[in-house]
């Protein structure tokens, strides 16, 4: 009884001694779909962390100190961080059922020569997205531009053409896939300024983000 006691009394003061605020940058679609739902097991299981979510994530530098963590797609090439691969985030070419079954779509990339396509903006046009639409457009226009997922989501569901979309984020929304294997998937990057790698707050983030891609994996691979 007396070590039981002690293991719960050691459990709790461990949860006691996370606390404080911890800086995480991620991309909009990963904070939207996959982080904030799950966002609750944390906050339950540490209720004295506030954890500050950034998505800005095209100016955050961790060595700079701009975030303690980060959840991304793109492998930083430098600084003082430590990085783990946690797992893939699939992208699909989607369209809305009404759209592709009026358009008469199907598993045929000559089959997209009429179709209206919804891309990037110039800013973009180095994502790997981007220039896949760009590819398969031939020199034709998009029929709509934009500067984020989040009105690319949007967009595509109201049947204002195809979109390449991460798989979990267009089958949560009923979309219909029509390509599954674009050849753009993109590695999800545990990075962690390493001076901090040890704090008890940004392990327990780290450990957080771990399962929730984990638990998620195959939503995610598609």
């Amino acid at each position: 009884m007396e070590a039981t006691a002690l293991t719960l009394t050691s459990g709790l003061q461990d949860k006691a001694a996370v606390s404080g605020t911890v800086r995480l940058a991620t991309a909009e679609n990963l904070a939207t779909g996959l982080i904030l739902p799950s966002l609750g097991q944390i906050k339950a299981a540490y209720p004295e962390l506030s954890l500050e979510i950034v998505t800005d994530i095209a100016t955050v530098n961790l060595h700079r100190r701009d975030a303690d963590i980060a959840l991304r797609m793109v492998k930083p090439d430098r600084g003082n961080v430590s990085l783990q691969r946690l797992g893939t985030l699939g992208f699909g070419l989607y369209g809305a059922p009404d759209y592709v079954s009026a358009q008469h779509l199907a598993l045929d990339a000559n089959a997209y020569d009429n179709a209206n396509f919804i891309g990037w903006t110039e800013t973009y046009t180095h994502l790997p997205a981007a220039q896949w639409v760009e590819r398969i457009l031939k020199g034709r226009a998009p029929a709509l531009t934009t500067t984020s997922l989040a009105t690319q989501l949007t967009a595509c569901a109201n049947g204002l053409g195809l979109a390449v979309l991460p798989h979990f984020l267009a089958r949560s929304n009923d979309l219909i896939c029509l390509d599954a294997d674009l050849g753009i998937d993109q590695p999800i990057w545990l990075v962690t300024h390493t001076n901090l790698a040890q704090s008890r707050r940004v392990r327990a983030v780290a450990d957080f983000l771990r399962d929730v891609v984990n638990t998620h994996r195959s939503a995610l691979t598609g």
